[in-house]
């Protein structure tokens, strides 16, 4: 038997598995209604779902429903701040001096739940920060259905903020002026979510918009062309596609915007990747292109579209190994 924060006593409840809900990409709401809607700043992490039995103990589970906890032992703390049982929603970001999240310092971290050794000496270089923007569960209660403000209230109530973790503002009737603050200080964007909306797990809802300061796509690579004059050598560009009517269109060519460290581990996925295959269709003309498994995915920021559908302007901003070929951003 175990007791919550008044002294009343519960028994320990089996939390039910949540699928998180996904945002819509889009513009801003019309201003006429504006008031139904509440601003949060999107931050650039991982999606992470988290688990809390109310013993001390916190399981945390990535987008695709992989067990992540070991690769943040930072955020075990949390477990032991929460003595009722609970589902929580939220992002794993590392943040910079300005407080800013800073994804070249959380790339390190992802994929190293089977290294707890290494995670460990990375937490104590960068460590993570875990911002919980909703409650999906808690003690004994599936909150789903309640609406966003309600749902708000519990997880304001439930959650005090800590050196690692913290809840999000959330700004009503003034999505505009949010967007333009995340904009003066360099941040990605805003997530506007209806005051009067339910959670729905696994569901990309039209009733949380994502609106960034900038495009990005998550593309697969299909290919890729070495630096110029080295045959064999690094890659140069990476040749990018998409998911469309069940094939995999060319998106055109990146070949700026990364480290020569993320062009090293780059070189080594697409070496285990290598395929004889054009995985594009139509296939690009693209000379000494060297073509790869359709497998892996990365975030491309651009300006905009041409009218045959290729990016303009291309920068990689970063890799995707939480997301699948064909998966939902």
């Amino acid at each position: 038997m175990n007791r919550g924060p008044a002294g009343e006593a519960w028994t320990m409840v089996a939390l039910p598995q949540i699928a998180p809900m996904l945002a819509s990409p889009g513009p801003l709401p019309p201003q006429r209604a504006d008031h139904l809607w509440s601003a949060e700043t999107k931050y650039d992490g991982q999606r992470a779902i988290v688990y809390l039995p109310g013993d001390g103990s916190l399981l945390l589970r990535s987008r695709s429903g992989a067990d992540i906890t070991a690769a943040y032992p930072e955020l075990h703390s949390l477990g032991a701040r929460m003595s009722v049982p609970a589902v929580l929603d939220g992002e794993i970001a590392v943040l910079d001096g300005h407080g800013r999240p800073d994804f070249a310092r959380l790339q390190p971290r992802m994929g190293l739940a089977s290294s707890p050794a290494r995670a460990a000496r990375l937490a104590s270089q960068d460590p993570a920060h875990l911002v919980l923007f909703d409650v999906m569960f808690l003690d004994g209660q599936l909150l789903t259905g309640l609406p966003y403000t309600e749902r708000r209230q519990y997880l304001q109530r439930m959650v005090a903020a800590g050196a690692r973790w913290s809840v999000p503002a959330s700004v009503p009737g003034h999505s505009r002026q949010a967007l333009e603050l995340t904009r003066s200080q360099g941040l990605e964007g805003i997530v506007l979510k209806r005051l009067d909306s339910v959670y729905e797990p696994g569901v990309r809802s039209s009733a949380w918009i994502k609106v960034r300061n900038v495009h990005t796509v998550d593309a697969v690579i299909g290919g890729w062309v070495p630096v110029r004059g080295r045959q064999g050598g690094p890659p140069g560009a990476l040749l990018m596609g998409e998911p469309h009517e069940g094939a995999l269109r060319y998106l055109g060519s990146v070949g700026t915007g990364w480290s020569e460290q993320e062009r090293g581990v780059l070189a080594e996925l697409l070496a285990v990747a290598a395929d004889d295959t054009c995985p594009f269709t139509p296939p690009p003309a693209v000379p000494g292109a060297q073509w790869v498994l359709p497998r892996l995915v990365a975030e491309i920021r651009f300006t905009t579209r041409t009218r045959a559908g290729l990016l303009r302007q291309p920068v990689w901003h970063r890799l995707r190994p939480d997301l699948a070929p064909g998966g939902d951003a």
